[in-house]
């Protein structure tokens, strides 16, 4: 497996001879090994069918169904779609998704370690993914940011990105809220958290979906929230992948934020999204709770 790897503090290796469907479990293990190395892994001129697809994923760990059934493909519903597009006539998927810094499940208990995403028709005027490398983030965080997150643990909400559905109409807004809120309540992840497998520490919030720092008060937590936003979502931090048709990208949301470029409303698109499980915990307490055996265990899986 022919690999291009990035200079120093820049992410995404580049993989040039395989052709995903071949993959091999020695090939996926290295896969999942540059995953952690270099955080973002591009597959060029992939030719892929959503059972192929799914196959895939499959070799790299345990795909997930995601808890909102709307946005699952009709015949595989580990594939989440986003399209502005009609499928036979019916509505496919949802359109929009992801405009906003984030990383994949952050509302969750179990957050979502990898994404791969396969896009099947790409907008001319804006075909563009960026990323934001929060561990690079976290090294660089000045000193008066820094005390704020050490230590301390943050509020996840996804009810702030909630896409009204046609089950919602003459219903209230708070009733609305207050159903999806009762769905997905808030959860909570440490500001920093340190990789099972680097062993590396990443800042972990996003402004798509990181509503406070727990133990401060309303005010000091909007101060210091936007604060930390603004330092975080600086171009010194910001990788920007421009798709290619048969482009195929594997991240882990550990290590990086991403947002989708905002595309003209009358151009089509359909991106296909598979998140996967690598067997491994999210983060550890510290890198002394690491067991490598595991790792390697987990890897091989």
């Amino acid at each position: 497996m022919k690999v291009h790897k990035p200079q120093r503090e820049s992410i995404g290796a580049e993989v040039l001879d395989l052709d995903v469907k071949l993959t091999s479990s020695a090939e996926a293990i290295a896969i999942k090994e540059l995953v952690y190395d270099h955080k973002l892994v591009i597959f060029r001129n992939q030719s892929l069918n959503e059972k192929q697809y799914l196959e895939f994923s499959q070799k790299i760990g345990t795909p997930q169904i995601y808890p909102q059934d709307n946005y699952h493909h009709p015949d595989h519903p580990e594939i989440f779609v986003s399209s502005n597009i009609l499928k036979d006539g019916k509505k496919f998927g949802m359109p929009g998704t992801g405009r906003y810094w984030h990383t994949d499940c952050a509302f969750l208990d179990e957050p979502l370690p990898f994404t791969m995403l396969y896009p099947q028709i790409i907008p001319q005027s804006n075909r563009e993914t960026y990323y934001l490398n929060m561990e690079l983030v976290y090294e660089k965080l000045p000193a008066h940011l820094k005390m704020y997150v050490e230590g301390k643990y943050l509020k996840h909400e996804a009810k702030w990105r909630y896409k009204v559905q046609e089950c919602d109409l003459d219903r209230a807004i708070i009733d609305i809220m207050h159903d999806f809120e009762n769905r997905f309540p808030a959860v909570q992840h440490p500001a920093v958290i340190t990789h099972p497998v680097t062993q590396k520490k990443s800042l972990y919030m996003s402004s798509g979906f990181t509503t406070g720092i727990i133990g401060l008060d309303y005010e000091t937590n909007q101060k210091i929230l936007q604060e930390l936003f603004s330092f975080m979502e600086r171009d010194e931090f910001i990788h920007k992948h421009k798709w290619n048709d048969g482009d195929l990208i594997l991240w882990e949301n550990r290590t990086l934020n991403h947002k989708a470029s905002i595309s003209v409303l009358s151009e089509e698109s359909l991106n296909y999204r598979i998140g996967v499980y690598d067997g491994l915990p999210f983060y550890v307490s510290s890198p002394s709770s690491v067991n490598p055996k595991t790792i390697t265990e987990a890897l091989a899986s």
